[in-house]
Parts: C-alpha cells; sequence; structure tokens
C-alpha cells in the first residue's frame, strides 16, 4: 500500500535496462551479468541514500529493478505454455526493498499437476540462487493457494500483497477470485485474527515501545503496525492506498502525516541498518545506534550523547505509531466487529457517556468549549474501573484538541482540581496516567514530564525511557494493592494498604526521575520540579516536604542497602536519622522497590529484597527505639551471644567448646552475622574439627521463601590469595557473589560468607547442585597456591559498546576502623578475583564486599585494612592501589 501522496517514478538513468540485455546477449553465461547489475544497482542506491535522496525512491525503486531484473531472468527459461506465472508476495510484493530484504516469491500454477513445470521451475529457482539473490518462494496452484489461505492467515495476508511480475495476468486475477471476502476470511474474522496477531507479537515485547534495542519490524510502533492499519483496511475497503482510508472517514490528513513521516523515519533506519551490518537486519542494536546517529547528523552535546538524542526521535516516532495504531484498530473494532451489535448506551453525565463499555464524548465540540473535559475524562474511567477504554472517535477528538493545554490551562485552579481529583481517585489511576501519556495529554499538562518523553540513556542498566520508566514504576506501585502480589513482595503489600495518602506515592513517582537530562542532579531539579507542582495544587506544607523528600532522597534507600553494612548499628542509626519517621519509610520502601523493578527487570532478586527488607525492619525499630537512643554495640554483641548460645544448648553443644571457639571470634563476628547464623556455623566448624580440608557450609532459602540468597560460609587457614581464588572458583560455577563477608578469628582462621545467585538471579535450591558447589570449593581451596589463572572469557556483545571509565573512590569509615573503596569499572568475567588479586599485591586485607551489577557496569563497595588491620590513611599507597585497579580494569 502506498502512503500519502508521493507517487513513485523509476529513475531509469540509475540502471540502463537495453545496454543490460545487450551485454546478456554477448555473454557466454548470464551470471556474470546478473551479479554485476544486483551489485551495481545497489552500489547506486546506496550512494544516493547516504547523499540525502528520499528513501521511498529508494526503497520502492529497488523493488522496481528487481522486477526488471527477474523478468528477464524468467525470459530465459522455457516456460512450456501459460499456465504459470511469477508474482511478488509479502513486502517486496507491496513494492518494498530494502538492501538485503528477502525476496518473497509465488510462482503460481492454474492446475494443481506441476510435473510439466519442474525443470524449467528447478533451473529458474538454482539461477536466482547462483547470482546471488535471497530469496523465499513457494509453488502453488491456484487450490493450494485457497486451501492454504484458508488454514493460516499469514499465507492470506501474504497473498494479498501480491503483483505480476512475469506470466499471465489472469492467473493473478484468478487467485484474488478465490481469496475473496466472500469465500474466505471475510473482513470481521480477518480483522479478529490479525489483531491476535498484534496482541501475541506486541506481549514478545513486553507491549512497550520502548527497549534498549528495539526491533524496527515487530517492536509496537514498528513498522508491522503500519503495515496492520494496511491489511484491513485492504481486507474490509478493497483499497491499495492509505489515502482510501481517509476518503472512507477512518483517517484524517493529520495521521495520514504521522503514519508517512513514521514510515519514512524507519525506513531510513532499516536501510541504514542494513547496510552497516551487511545483512538483513531489524534489530537496532547497540553494534549500529551510534553510527546511524553520525550518519543521521546528531552530535554529542554537553547535556545528551548524539545517540540519546537519535533514540529519543526514534522513541517519539514509534510513540506515535502506537498511538494511532491503538486509536484505528480501535475504530475499526467498532466498525468491523461491532457493526451488527446493539451496543448499550449509559450516560455518566452531561458530557460524557459509555458505548459498548468505551466512553465517549457526547459533543464533537465537547473539549472545544470546555477544555476541563480533556482531563474530567480519565478522572470519570478511574472512578468506573468498569469503563474498558475510549472510543476511537473521542481519542481523536482529544488529539484534536490538546493543543488548547497551555500555560493558562495548567494555571487554572479548575483544571488543577480535576487532577488531583484524578490523583486522589480510588481506582487504577497509573492506567489512566498511562493512557493521558499515550494520547499525549500528560506530557502537555505536566511539561516537566513531556520533555523526558522518549529521554533515554546510553546504558543496559537503565532499559527503558525516563517516561516508560516512570510510568512501569507506577504500574507496580499499583500492583502492590492486589492481595495476589504478597506473595512476590509481603512487605510492600502489607505496607501499601497502610499509607495515609497513595496520591502523595503517584506524585513521587510521577516526579521522581523528571529532572534527567537537563543537567545537574536530577534528584535535586525533581524535588524543585514537584515543590512547585504542589504549590500549584494547593498542597499542604507537610504533604508537599514529603513528596519533595521522597523525590530528593528516592535512592536513599537502595545505596544504602546496597553499599553499606546494614549489620552495622552505626549504619542503621545514620540512616534512621535522614528518614527521621516510620511513614517517611514506609513510602520511601514502596517507592524504592518498586524503582528497581520498573528500572530493569533483572535488578530485582531474592538477595536485594532481603536487604531491603532488613534495611527497613531495622529501621523500623530504631526510629521505635528512638532517635536519641541508639543501640550500643556492647548490648547487641551480649543479645546476639546470649540467643545463639541459648539455640545451640538447646541442641545439646557443649558449653566449653562454644566459649573455646567464640573466644577467637572476636566482637565483630557478633554484630554481623544473625543469632541462627551464628548457631549453623558454630556447629558445623566443631563437626569439622580435626580435618584438614576446608570447611563449606551452604544454605539455601527454603521452597517457600521468596527473599534472599544462597550463603556460603568458608572456614579455612588464612590466606593471602584465598579471596581471589574463591571468587574465580564460584566464577568457574557459573555463580554471581552479591555480597561478601570477610573475617579472620584471631588464631588466623577464616569465617567468609558469601551471598551467591544462579545467572539468572535465583538461589541455588537444589540438592546436587549444592554438593556439586560444595565439592568443588573444597577442591579448589585446598591448595590455592597451586590454583590456575582465571581463564577469560569472551566479553559480551552489548558490553563492548559501553565505555564505562573505571573509578577509584575512597574514603574512611572511622567508627569501624577500617577504609571504604566504591569500584565503578565495566562488568566482565573474572572481575571479582582480579580485583581480589590486586588486594593480596598491594597487602590489602579485605574484611567486607557489597557487590552490584547494573548493566553494563559494576558498583562494588569494598570494606578495607592494610595487614595490620588498620585503615589505609597513606595518600600515597591509596594513589598505588587507585592507579593499579584503573590500569588493570580497563582494559
Amino acid at each position: 500500500m502506498l502512503l500519502h501522496h508521493h507517487r513513485f517514478e523509476p529513475d531509469r538513468t540509475l540502471f540502463d535496462l537495453d545496454g543490460f540485455r545487450a551485454e546478456l546477449q554477448g555473454s557466454r553465461s548470464p551470471v556474470v551479468p546478473f551479479k554485476a547489475a544486483l551489485r551495481d544497482i545497489q552500489a547506486r542506491l546506496d550512494e544516493r541514500f547516504y547523499a540525502g535522496a528520499d528513501i521511498r525512491d529508494l526503497v520502492r525503486g529497488r523493488a522496481w529493478y528487481m522486477d526488471q531484473l527477474l523478468a528477464i531472468a524468467w525470459s530465459l527459461h522455457a516456460w512450456p505454455d501459460d499456465g504459470i506465472a511469477l508474482l511478488a508476495v509479502g513486502g517486496y510484493g507491496r513494492g518494498e526493498l530494502h538492501p538485503h530484504s528477502d525476496i518473497d516469491l509465488l510462482l503460481l500454477l492454474e492446475a494443481d499437476d506441476d510435473t510439466p513445470y519442474r525443470e524449467p521451475l528447478t533451473a529458474f529457482i538454482t539461477f536466482l540462487w547462483d547470482i546471488g539473490l535471497e530469496i523465499g518462494h513457494s509453488v502453488r496452484s491456484l487450490n493450494d493457494c485457497a486451501r492454504e489461505a484458508e488454514a493460516d492467515v499469514t499465507v492470506i495476508t501474504n497473498l494479498l500483497e501480491s503483483r505480476l511480475i512475469s506470466g499471465a495476468e489472469s492467473l493473478r486475477e484468478a487467485m484474488r477470485e478465490r481469496l475473496d471476502p466472500s469465500r474466505l476470511w471475510p473482513s470481521d474474522r480477518f480483522f479478529e485474527a490479525k489483531w491476535q496477531e498484534q496482541i501475541t507479537r506486541h506481549y514478545r515485547y513486553n507491549n512497550s515501545e520502548y527497549h534498549l534495542e528495539p526491533n524496527l519490524k515487530s517492536s509496537p510502533g514498528g513498522l508491522r503496525d503500519i503495515q496492520m492499519i494496511g491489511w484491513v483496511a485492504k481486507r474490509h475497503f478493497g483499497t491499495e492506498q492509505y489515502t482510501d482510508i481517509v476518503a472512507n472517514g477512518f483517517m484524517n490528513d493529520a495521521e495520514l502525516r504521522i503514519l508517512s513521516q513514521g514510515q519514512s523515519f524507519l525506513w531510513q533506519v532499516r536501510y541504514a541498518l542494513h547496510t552497516l551490518a551487511g545483512r538483513a537486519e531489524d534489530r537496532l542494536l547497540f553494534d549500529h545506534q551510534r553510527t546511524i546517529a553520525e550518519l543521521f547528523g546528531f552530535k554529542d552535546t554537553p547535556e545528551r550523547l548524539a545517540v540519546e538524542q537519535f533514540m529519543k526521535r526514534y522513541y517519539r516516532h514509534v510513540t506515535a505509531l502506537a498511538g494511532l495504531n491503538d486509536m484505528l484498530l480501535q475504530h475499526f473494532d467498532e466498525v468491523i466487529l461491532r457493526a451488527g451489535e446493539a451496543l448499550e448506551t449509559v450516560t455518566l453525565n452531561e458530557r460524557f457517556e459509555t458505548k459498548g463499555g468505551y466512553i465517549q464524548a457526547r459533543s464533537r465540540s465537547l473539549f472545544r468549549e470546555q477544555p476541563a473535559a480533556m482531563l474530567e475524562l480519565f478522572l470519570l474511567m478511574a472512578e468506573h474501573p468498569e469503563i474498558e477504554g475510549v472510543r476511537a472517535d473521542t481519542i481523536r477528538l482529544i488529539r484534536d484538541h490538546r493543543h488548547q493545554i497551555d500555560d493558562h490551562y495548567r494555571d487554572d485552579p479548575a483544571h488543577q482540581q480535576l487532577f488531583m481529583a484524578l490523583m486522589r481517585a480510588p481506582g487504577n489511576v497509573p492506567r489512566q496516567l498511562r493512557r493521558m501519556n499515550r494520547y499525549g495529554i500528560l506530557g502537555k499538562y505536566l511539561p516537566e514530564f513531556g520533555r523526558a518523553v522518549g529521554l533515554m540513556q546510553h546504558d543496559l542498566f537503565h532499559i527503558y525511557t525516563v517516561d516508560a520508566h516512570t510510568l512501569r514504576l507506577l504500574k507496580f506501585l499499583h500492583g502492590f494493592r492486589k492481595p495476589e502480589a504478597k506473595e512476590a513482595f509481603p512487605v510492600a503489600v502489607t505496607i501499601m494498604a497502610q499509607l495515609p495518602k497513595l496520591e502523595l506515592l503517584w506524585i513521587a513517582g510521577l516526579f521522581h526521575d523528571i529532572g534527567k537530562g537537563r543537567g545537574g542532579d536530577h534528584s535535586l531539579i525533581g524535588a524543585e520540579d514537584v515543590r512547585q507542582f504542589c504549590a500549584r495544587h494547593a498542597l499542604s506544607a507537610h504533604d508537599t516536604n514529603l513528596v519533595s523528600w521522597l523525590v530528593e532522597q528516592h535512592l536513599l534507600m537502595s545505596m544504602t542497602a546496597q553499599k553499606r553494612d546494614i549489620s552495622d548499628p552505626d549504619v542503621i542509626a545514620d540512616f534512621a536519622l535522614s528518614v527521621r519517621d516510620e511513614t517517611r519509610l514506609d513510602y520511601l520502601y514502596v517507592l524504592t522497590v518498586a524503582d528497581i523493578n520498573a528500572t530493569n527487570p533483572t535488578l530485582w532478586n531474592g538477595w536485594r529484597a532481603s536487604l531491603l527488607r532488613q534495611l527497613h525492619a531495622e529501621t523500623k525499630r530504631a526510629l521505635r527505639r528512638g532517635l536519641n537512643n541508639p543501640p550500643d554495640r556492647d548490648d547487641w554483641v551480649q543479645e546476639t551471644r546470649t540467643e545463639a548460645r541459648s539455640l545451640l544448648q538447646v541442641i545439646g553443644v557443649d558449653s566449653h567448646q562454644i566459649d573455646t571457639l567464640w573466644e577467637s571470634l572476636g566482637e565483630d563476628y557478633f554484630l554481623q552475622y544473625a543469632p541462627s547464623e551464628i548457631v549453623w556455623q558454630t556447629q558445623g566448624i566443631l563437626a569439622h574439627r580435626g580435618s584438614d580440608l576446608p570447611l563449606v557450609l551452604i544454605s539455601a532459602p527454603t521452597a517457600d521463601m521468596a527473599e534472599g540468597g544462597t550463603k556460603v560460609f568458608i572456614h579455612t587457614r588464612s590466606v593471602d590469595d584465598l579471596f581471589a581464588a574463591t571468587a574465580a572458583a564460584m566464577e568457574q560455577l557459573g555463580l554471581s557473589i552479591h555480597d561478601a563477608r570477610i573475617a579472620t578469628s584471631r588464631n588466623d582462621w577464616t569465617l567468609n560468607t558469601f551471598i551467591v545467585l544462579d545467572s539468572h538471579g535465583l538461589p541455588i535450591r537444589d540438592a546436587e547442585r549444592i554438593e556439586e558447589m560444595r565439592r568443588h570449593l573444597v577442591e579448589e581451596l585446598d591448595d590455592p597456591d597451586d590454583y590456575p589463572e582465571i581463564v577469560t572469557r569472551h566479553t559480551p556483545r552489548q558490553l563492548k559498546h559501553f565505555k564505562v571509565p573505571t573509578e577509584v573512590a575512597i574514603e574512611q569509615d572511622p567508627a569501624n576502623e577500617r577504609t571504604l573503596l566504591e569500584l565503578t569499572a565495566p562488568d566482565r568475567p573474572g572481575l571479582l578475583a582480579r580485583v581480589g588479586r590486586i588486594f593480596m599485591e598491594q597487602d590489602i586485607a579485605l574484611s567486607a564486599a557489597k557487590i552490584a551489577t547494573l548493566g553494563e557496569r559494576v558498583e562494588d563497595v569494598f570494606f578495607i585494612t592494610t595487614k595490620a588491620g588498620e585503615p589505609l590513611t597513606d595518600p600515597e599507597r591509596q594513589q598505588r592501589l587507585r592507579e593499579r585497579l584503573v590500569d588493570v580494569l580497563s582494559v
């Protein structure tokens, strides 16, 4: 189908067809001139592409030249009669060919018996392969076409887009007659099948246009969504051009322009992808994003990379296309699927009604005469969860009138009250905010949010644009209101039911990342933006302070759990001082859990969940005890020892043995572990005495525990290279270390505990797998001096396209008499083992580590001392360590 008013005229000067025919006659073999012609045509098209020619002429031009060459190739073979024809189908049938697109052909037979044509058919197909064409072909009779099309909607879709290249046009017409809607796949059944096909396709891409490496063809808002509109229109109206949809009143000129401009942009990107990849490639991979951004003329700025600007344009196009696709399919649904239904109409008020479960404006002039109704519509949907969506005509009215939302509109108290009524509505507020974003209302009403639409960060950590991430965060928050979420998010579900004002959570969620891409600290920018929002919308000083604090501190809880030692009472006390009251703590907890889950699905795991749960619980205890009454470390140690001793005595462990062992462990040991862990380790150590092998204890969360990781406890003679050897051994087992507590007893035995997860971010629970881990670790750690060098595996493809500088920050932790080293570096296999070896070389002792992998980079925190157990305070020694880490980890 053709878009807009572009009329394609082949440029016959691009390739001399008459000269080509003459060359063929003088050639001993036609293969050589055909190959040369294909290369020459593509080279000239590519040259014009890089010179900025109209992409529509290039894509349609390649299809036209291919038609000419195939027609000539067809004429070189001896066909016995006119009972066969060569047709272009699929994308090629639409007259679209990118540099490496498949050339889909149908060899159409009049009769079922293909015997007379087998020899020339085989020769023709072989010839096409010999000249290097990537073809997709089928040989079908008219009966075959009807039978297979009736059984499979994808077959009839392919055949509907057919063009004759050579042979009798009457054969193609005969096929079209057999495929007529009066015989099979009437338009209502065809539309329903194609719509379900699109729903399934979108589901594979999480129903989101926003992916780091989107698929130009299949992702929501991609080329398939444009084609979907064309297929349905062709089947229902029998039209060959999108302009006929406008003539039929199903689309207006502005929407046709969105479709046309979106297709042209996606075609440009796809053409570039094919030329860069040297093959058919529809995934906009990191390998090519930077190159295409440069090709399209984007330049880095202090605020934003060229690739981020390019991807923002991509996301804006596909968002517009996805919204248009939604609206038109809704329109088709009303006209095609529900055409014969008597739809029930229910009046909501003088402005709105529902028809067949979908809300619609009662007057076409409503939004022009009463612009406030554009906000009221979403409020009504939040108040009436039975409303399934917005009718297509009303979606179009929204799109046509949203330009009225300007500064004057935003400053109107009536409009502000409506927006806050939506925020306070009891229903699914995040769903309505997503709808507002899809229809372009949210970014109009909140210009700060509008600036974030389509804004991406070029890394593997933030896999969604800022607006998509924000709306996903709100969706997670709403999900915490559902009882079925309790299994995965038990604490969040409990807290959500107790929060006094959910509207404050929706507002904090909307604004938490709104300051990104504007230079400076996005948390501070967002906090100032939300204060202005609260002032405009007449929130109280108390509510304003809470929301502003949540936006400014939305990273505080995850950073504390991830980078601080939350077994340290002083860390809990400091965090409690920042939070100050339980209400703030609860709001911050659910916001943090939703933020992590909405940033990247791979970030959330049982271990991270257990850290946040522990931090929440310990802080709540500290707040209830009083900020002026922090826990005494000696009391904490004594309480832990008493409870652990009681548990050990219950199971019959000798008190003298307990005392003898615990005398060598030191007080910090009892700060780091819970009584149950101390019991488990004490039992293991006492039972293992007399063995020369390392003690390796492994404990997995029980099957009914959603949170936590697999704990590995190692008790052996302290050896300098032990951490490096352990990290390497775990690397070989396919384990990722998420937490490490490294301690040495007074008699020089290790008390090392690691929290590990498998490659999918899950704890290891299988008994055989756990025993395999235990045996491997015992074997490798028995003599670490003989431990083999780390085998460096290939760095994953995606990681190669991110230049993550290695950064080392060193600061002191005087309360614990140790030094904190924070490492940011590119992720790679064996990284922890390398770090361990550097510590060994530099005579550094490691007491604990917090390991976090964030996409393409790691942000790890190590608590270190000298071998003498003193903080690392010497500036020259710090600098040597810093330089060594940067040198080794930057390559």
